[in-house]
Parts: C-alpha cells; structure tokens; sequence
C-alpha cells in the first residue's frame, strides 16, 4: 500500500452534509469520496495549468485571431449563412 498523510480541511456543514449523503448512497467512505474528489480537482487543475502554458506559447509565437473576426464569426451563427471559424 502506498505511503499516505493524513490532510485536515474545513468545510461548511452544508458541503460536510452533502459528502455524507453521497457516501451512504454509493455505500463508500467519506475518505473515499474526499481522495476521489481531491484526485479529479488536481486533475483539472493540471489540464488547465497545460492549457494555459499552451495558449501562452502560442500567443508568443504570434498565432493569435483578430478580435474583430471573432465576433464577426459569433455573429454569423444565427444567420442561414454562418462563416466558418476564423483560423490562426
């Protein structure tokens, strides 16, 4: 078994509330939910830290669109004739 740490957290009665209903629902531990939900947080969070450092690559290498043809193409969306994404 993997080498573990005890983590304290606060939370409001009513989010406390909600992990012990979900864990008498599914029949798992409030640990259970809690590791499940920690581990998926930081999941997004790296992916969204990724995203960000992709998005900034590629703002520094110059692909970027013109703000104007973003709505221009947003605007195009409800009409019989939409205009195809706007490209770097």
């Amino acid at each position: 078994m993997a080498a573990t740490r005890v983590l304290t957290a606060h939370v409001p009665n009513d989010l406390a509330d909600r992990v012990d209903l979900l864990a008498a629902r599914i029949e798992r531990s409030r640990e259970w939910i809690m590791r499940q939900a920690l581990a998926a947080w930081l999941d997004r969070e790296d992916e969204r830290h990724a995203l960000t450092l992709e998005a900034l690559a590629d703002v520094e290498a110059g692909r970027l669109v013109d703000h104007r043809a973003i709505l221009s193409w947003a605007d195009s969306l409800s009409s019989e004739t939409p205009l195809p994404p706007p490209s770097a």
